[in-house]
């Protein structure tokens, strides 16, 4: 005991002649307690992402029950895009995960003006429906196989089961918007279930087969990179960089992307040729937002798909809360 109070004694005496110590001990101490918050916080959020994976993965399916979810999903198709208005208080990636999605929200969500397709919502994530990893004679026909493929911080460029991603999302609300290329009549089919292929002329048959094995190149292509490439560890950072760079009007001079969730997604469609590639940046500069806007009546801030190419009425997914 004697030997500890001796050796304390000895460190404030050192910090007393040496005003640099003192200071770097005060600045280490400061920081150490405003951290505090931020780790009990980043401690909860990830418990509760573990406890919503142990119930997802335990729960009991009861054949030919299905939940809304399982109507959700049965509405998609691959080259749907589905929005997210997620809570940055459940980010489990970390502190500069949380950061991203509260700078995308308030950097780059506009108000409503009545351009929107949506009523509500601020959406800051995003990803493409796309065609499941299996490859089962007519799995690319079942609804149960479609995944979706997006740009995360956690775990970087990702391709989940469809299903699964719905009933994890704790986001506020989960938005989907139906892409319908030319030729195909999905409206009312959204609604009451999957438009029967034999309906559909050889040129919309063509396209659609062109789009899903397009897809299909394109998820294989950016799984690849993105482990390779180590994205999960950028992602986080690219997101804070292009919010702060659309703030300061920089962003046209930076090759960085202003959303990199808009920008895989609008990447997807370009190269399945869903959407339009005006320029060599038209990709990196597009906002989530942007896809709330009909780009046959927006020039600006909206998502230019082809001719015969367009979204459809958005569809809720999720509507958990309004505030």
């Amino acid at each position: 005991m004697a030997s500890q109070r001796r050796v304390f004694q000895q460190f404030i005496n050192l910090s007393k002649r040496r005003p640099r110590t003192k200071l770097a001990l005060q600045l280490s101490a400061s920081a150490a307690v405003a951290s505090m918050p931020i780790m009990y916080w980043s401690h909860n959020a990830r418990k509760e992402r573990a406890e919503r994976e142990h119930e997802v993965a335990t729960r009991i399916r009861i054949p030919s029950v299905q939940t809304i979810d399982d109507l959700m999903v049965e509405k998609c198709q691959p080259g749907d895009v589905i929005l997210f208005d997620r809570r940055s208080e459940c980010c489990a990636a970390g502190f500069s995960a949380a950061l991203g999605c509260l700078l995308g929200k308030t950097i780059l969500c506009d108000e409503e003006d009545g351009t929107r397709s949506v009523e509500r919502g601020s959406y800051e994530h995003c990803g493409v429906v796309v065609p499941g990893l299996s490859d089962a004679q007519g799995a690319q026909h079942d609804s149960s196989n479609l995944c979706l493929l997006e740009a995360t911080s956690g775990n970087g460029i990702v391709c989940r089961p469809l299903l699964t991603r719905l009933e994890m999302s704790r986001s506020r609300s989960v938005m989907l918007l139906p892409l319908s290329c030319p030729g195909e009549h999905r409206q009312q089919d959204v609604i009451t279930g999957l438009e029967d292929e034999s309906e559909l002329s050889e040129k919309t048959k063509f396209l659609k087969k062109t789009m899903n094995d397009e897809l299909i190149k394109f998820r294989d292509k950016w799984l690849t990179d993105s482990q390779s490439q180590g994205y999960e560890n950028q992602h986080s950072y690219l997101s804070i960089m292009g919010a702060f760079l659309y703030l300061t009007n920089l962003y046209p001079t930076f090759p960085i992307p202003v959303s990199p969730s808009a920008w895989l997604v609008v990447s997807a469609l370009q190269e399945c040729g869903a959407a339009m590639k005006l320029n060599e940046k038209q990709a990196q500069q597009t906002r989530v937002e942007d896809f709330t806007r009909d780009g046959r009546f927006f020039e600006k801030n909206s998502v230019r798909l082809r001719p015969g190419w367009k979204f459809l009425s958005p569809v809720a997914m999720r509507e958990t809360s309004v505030s």
